[in-house]
This record gives C-alpha cells, structure tokens and sequence, in this order.
C-alpha cells in the first residue's frame, strides 16, 4: 500500500459524559464569538440535545426548521433553505470561536457537512484498540508549539539580524504592507470511522469524493459500519517544519501574523489579507483556481507541467518518491527526489498579495520553504529572479527541485522560473 495513498490513524473518538458535552455547548455559545448569535445559539443547543439524546439520525430538514429554529408547521423545505444556511454559519462560527477564543478548549464540537448531528472530540486524542496501519504524521497541536517556540524566542538577537538585503527584498511586498499575513497549512480531508480511527486518500478532497468512494464503502463495512464525518486535525512533518521556518523568519517582521488551518481559512480572509499557502497544491485546489492569474506552471498528481512549453524544451517534471510507481515495496527509506512550485500571486481582488510553498510530497514544501528563509539560498533565488533592470519581478512561478533522505532535504536547486502578470502570464524566466 502506498504510504501516501490510503492512510488510517488510529484514534479514538472519545465518549464524554453529557455534562462535560452540555458545559463546552454553554462556553461556546455564551462565547464573545456567538455573542450576537442568537439563532446559531439556539440551533447549536438545539442539535446538541439531539446528539447527546442518540436522535440526531433521526432529524430531517422539517423537524431542524420547526423544533430547533421555530420555523412554522408550514414551512417548506423544497422552497426554503433557511435550515442549509443556518447550519453552514454555525459550522463557519464553531470555527471562528476555535481559531480565537476557543484555541485551548478541551472538546471540539463540529457539524459535519451533509449532516445535522453536533460531534464532539477531545482535542488531544488517545490510540484506538483497533490498529489498522500507523505512520509517522505531526497533528495540528505541533504548530500550536510552533507557535509558542517563536513567542519564547522573540527576543533572540541573531534571529533579527536573520533579514539581509537579500530577504528584504525578496519578502517586501509582504514586509511593506499593512495587511495582516496569515500562514495557512495544509490540513487535508481525513474520513473519522466513530470509534475506530481516521482513514487518507489524497485523491479524495470533497467529502463528496468521499460519500461516492468504494474504499470507503469497503472500509466501513470491514468496520461494522461505523459513522463517518469530515476530520481535518494533521498536517505532514515538512508541513509543520516549513510553519516552523516562517514563523522563525517572519516573527521579527513586525507583521501582524496569524497561522491557521486550510480547512477553516475563510474566503473573505484571503480577499482582505496577505496569505502563504504551505502544502500540496490538492488541498488548496479550489482557492487557487479562483486567483487571477492565468498559470503556466501547474501541479498534478505526478509532477509540475509547463502548460506553454516550446518545441524542445521540457513539459513535465516527474516526482519520484517511494509512494509512487510500481516498486515502491523495495524503497523503504523515504528517499526521493520531488519538485516544487513556489507561486507569487495577486489576491483576488488585486490588492493583497498570495505565495504558496507547492509539492505533492512533504520534503518538497520543507526544502521550498528553506530556499526563501536561509540567507545562503536567498541570495540564490534573487540572483536567479532578478531581471535586466537588477529589480525583482511582483509575481512570478519558481520551480525547484529537492533530493531527500530520510525524508529530509539533502539538495535543492533551482530548476525555472515565469514572471506572472495580474490576469496574464508573462515572459519566461532566464
């Protein structure tokens, strides 16, 4: 099987008693975030009797409308979406109070998508009885350190005297903004089974993909037919060490940062901010084709493809890692050698800027990261970028290539470049 393929993390869905269930429903919903909230309030509680109560299963649209949000016997489900809309703002609002507010809480609640069951799961989760597969896999709470190491540290000298001219100039349409940089990490979709462990195809990324996939089918019934719901709790080791990287560089910025997941990074969020995309180019698939910027370069499953390469000159950089092709049962190491796609972009609206650190293969996001947070390797990268006038191009598409070992980069090398305009691709790069 492949190691990047199909994935069960074993984990246990905690059963809670209903009054530690019936106390975290009461700190979210008295929280400041569903302070003026009163409709989301009274539908959280509402789904939440149901849940503890065994009888969310049971809830049809109707019954959500009329008992939870006191709609009329006459509403209509087939000409009215109240219930879908209000549903969707509470999951966005659990989400927002466990960004902020609620980053600490010791139960998260969740309302899976395509269901009107409230879930409840302890942040730090134990291992399940059944042990399916085990891989070595960072959860969310390794940023959360991440996070705390780079406040620890702020006072470190030789981390402020980190930013040379060349870094400067390579970070300055983010070091001269005044919008807020929010770092958003890669936390792909993940299928929970209830009570026995959590289960990865990185070909599925809608939980559609999912409700359609016979693995799953199979999977579930292997497992005596469990529930299944949407989990987007981890993220790759290169992932999390690329965080680590930017948070280290950008932390003695005086930028104004935050670090979320792409599982609840909002659209509004990357119209009004400036954002870094770290990770595979799968789970950010659907932001990144609504930018406007007509790309070149484009990452798919097996590599990078130059989408206007003349006669001559290469079209597709090919991965080669132990999780792809036929003989990867004799390369147990996790050496490899990967390609990535580093994209500066304007944001939707033209106004804010978007990079993202692009690779189907976690070391190649670690080792793109690298190359744009090491003075040694910036200097490189600026040297490359810079055109005939000695300025650095606003947006551009830089590919890379990285040899690991151990799944830690040993080499990177710059491969090409394209400058990219605002809606146009540009002219390629020397």
């Amino acid at each position: 099987m492949a190691a990047d393929e199909e994935l069960i993390y074993p984990a246990t869905l905690m059963s809670e008693q209903p009054g530690a269930i019936h106390e975290q429903v009461e700190r979210v919903a008295n929280s400041e975030t569903f302070r003026n909230a009163e409709v989301l309030r009274r539908l959280l509680k509402f789904l939440a009797e149901k849940s503890i109560a065994g009888e969310a299963n049971q809830l049809k649209e109707y019954t959500v409308a009329t008992d939870g949000l006191g709609r009329p016997a006459s509403y209509d489900p087939g000409h009215d979406s109240l219930v879908r809309i209000q549903i969707g703002r509470l999951r966005g609002r659990l989400a927002d109070y466990y960004r902020t507010e609620g980053e600490r809480d010791p139960i998260l609640l969740d309302v899976p998508k395509g269901h009107f069951e409230l879930t409840w799961e302890r942040r730090a989760l134990a291992w399940s009885r059944i042990q399916i597969i085990v891989v070595p896999i960072l959860a969310v709470w390794a940023i959360g350190m991440t996070v705390l190491f780079w406040r620890e540290h702020r006072g470190s000298a030789p981390l402020r005297e980190a930013w040379t001219p060349e870094l400067q100039e390579l970070w300055r349409p983010f070091l001269e903004s005044k919008r807020p940089l929010i770092v958003v990490v890669s936390s792909p979709l993940f299928v929970g089974f209830q009570g026995s462990g959590f289960y990865r195809d990185q070909t599925l990324n809608q939980w559609d993909d999912v409700l359609a996939s016979p693995k799953v089918q199979a999977l579930r019934k292997t497992l005596n037919s469990p529930a299944i719901q949407e989990r987007y709790y981890y993220t790759g080791v290169g992932e999390t060490s690329a965080a680590f990287r930017l948070g280290k560089l950008l932390d003695f910025s005086g930028l104004k940062m935050s670090i979320t997941r792409s599982s609840v990074v909002s659209w509004q969020q990357i119209v009004d901010d400036n954002i870094l995309f770290v990770g595979a180019a799968r789970v950010f698939r659907d932001q990144l084709n609504k930018l406007p910027v007509g790309q070149d370069l484009v990452m798919r499953e097996d590599g990078i493809y130059d989408l206007k390469a003349e006669s001559g000159q290469k079209a597709l950089f090919v991965d080669d890692y132990p999780s792809i092709g036929a003989n990867e049962a004799s390369r147990t190491p996790d050496d490899g050698e990967v390609y990535a796609l580093v994209s500066h972009m304007p944001g939707p609206l033209g106004t804010s800027d978007i990079q993202t650190f692009n690779s189907n293969h976690s070391p190649g996001v670690q080792g793109a990261v690298q190359w744009f947070t090491d003075p040694a390797f910036t200097r490189q990268l600026t040297s490359k970028l810079r055109k005939p006038d000695g300025s650095l191009p606003r947006y551009f598409q830089l590919v890379l290539k990285i040899k690991y070992r151990d799944a830690v980069p040993t080499e990177i090398s710059y491969v090409t470049h394209r400058e990219l305009q605002s809606g146009i691709v540009g002219n390629r790069g020397k």
